[in-house]
């Protein structure tokens, strides 16, 4: 498909026909989003980035995800310490696949929109259309002290956030200088080009949780992440699987709240931790090895802290660190995990992102036998 035609809409669809679009997320950090001391758990180098985003291209996945990481955690094995930066790694990437969409992912407070907006549209034309931004605001503060700043209050970094994107969609559409006098940026003759690939902006998403960081998303972006957070446990199986309660109500407040402000084509979607083996207790049996016998406990019990601000001794904490380490489970052979992944869809989700202990090893069967089920049910096609 020659992404220089695609209409706005194209691009909200990835340039696919699936109904549920599918893709890799996280691949750019060291263990992805698992903290675990597996001796295969993922390494995040280029080179076998290079490879999951070209397998993943082959293979129909919609598009790629990065993490905006710039600490990581202690623990036994460094916990998400070493990753790429997210444009220049989406740039590369889009250089080296044909139709997967790539995303960067941009921490507003440490990037000048003035900057990033010529970065992306440089993304942009390497991928010809391809690309997406995932916009955050930030949560760490010893993240952010790193570059000698402080967290700001919540409410303020939305703000900022709303200055950012509204400069990023000037700088992208407007030929004239402007001005721009904020309160978080002050512009004299700002200007920006070449404008993004195809007369079309790349594609905005967001992951607010907060009531704040919701409005922000529904006015602002093409599409919304929010996670199924809760999991349930098979005593008998040791089988665990999400908990869809409300879930549904979650997705069609988005959809309500966009209408209201006009935009009818929001997307929403969703992250899993997957792990796809040939049988059920062999999914069941790598579940407990990878992210419970062997969980890289000090990892886990920092990102807690840093996010919660709970200490082990608090009663809130147990529940906490289990949900943490179930990360958002798909658990099981490829018909249980096509049954969850097509829950997600009857939901109401438009769009799963996937991460794996180890992409290269576990994804394989996932495109061989999951997708050919997926199609069957209708919700992907066999062509883009």
């Amino acid at each position: 498909m020659d992404v220089a035609a695609l209409p706005v809409s194209e691009r909200l669809s990835l340039g696919t026909r699936n109904t549920l679009k599918l893709g890799v997320f996280c691949a750019n950090v060291a263990s992805g989003v698992n903290a675990t001391v597996v001796p295969e758990r993922w390494s995040g180098s280029w080179r076998e980035n290079l490879r999951v985003a070209r397998e993943a291209d082959e293979a129909g996945m919609d598009f790629l995800l990065p993490l905006g990481a710039w600490r990581g955690f202690p623990g036994a094995t460094g916990y998400q310490q070493t990753s790429f930066e997210t444009l220049t790694w989406a740039s590369a990437t889009l250089a080296a696949t044909q139709r997967i969409f790539v995303f960067g992912t941009v921490h507003v407070p440490l990037f000048h929109p003035v900057v990033a907006a010529k970065q992306m549209v440089t993304c942009d034309h390497v991928g010809e259309g391809r690309f997406g931004l995932n916009i955050v605001v930030g949560s760490k503060a010893l993240e952010f002290e790193m570059f000698g700043r402080p967290l700001a209050e919540h409410e303020s970094r939305y703000a900022q956030a709303q200055e950012w994107i509204t400069i990023v969609r000037r700088l992208w559409t407007e030929d004239a200088d402007f001005d721009f006098p904020g309160e978080y940026y002050q512009l004299k003759a700002a200007r920006s080009k070449p404008k993004p690939y195809g007369g079309t902006m790349p594609l905005l998403l967001n992951a607010g949780a907060s009531p704040t960081g919701q409005a922000f998303a529904i006015r602002n972006c093409d599409a919304f992440f929010t996670a199924v957070r809760a999991s349930n446990v098979d005593p008998a199986t040791g089988l665990v699987t999400p908990d869809f309660t409300g879930v549904a109500e979650v997705v069609a407040n988005v959809r309500a709240r966009a209408a209201e402000l006009g935009r009818n084509q929001i997307g929403v979607y969703t992250n899993v931790n997957l792990i796809c083996r040939p049988t059920l207790k062999e999914a069941i049996d790598y579940y407990q090895y990878a992210l419970l016998d062997n969980a890289d406990w000090e990892a886990v019990h920092a990102q807690l802290r840093e996010v919660s601000g709970l200490e082990p001794s608090s009663p809130k904490y147990a529940a906490l660190q289990d949900n943490y380490i179930r990360k958002i489970p798909v658990i099981g052979d490829p018909d249980t995990v096509a049954r969850l992944l097509q829950d997600l869809a009857e939901l109401g989700f438009d769009g799963v992102g996937i991460t794996v202990v180890n992409y290269l090893d576990e994804l394989p069967l996932f495109y061989a036998e999951v997708l050919p089920r997926l199609e069957k049910a209708g919700l992907r096609s066999s062509s883009r």
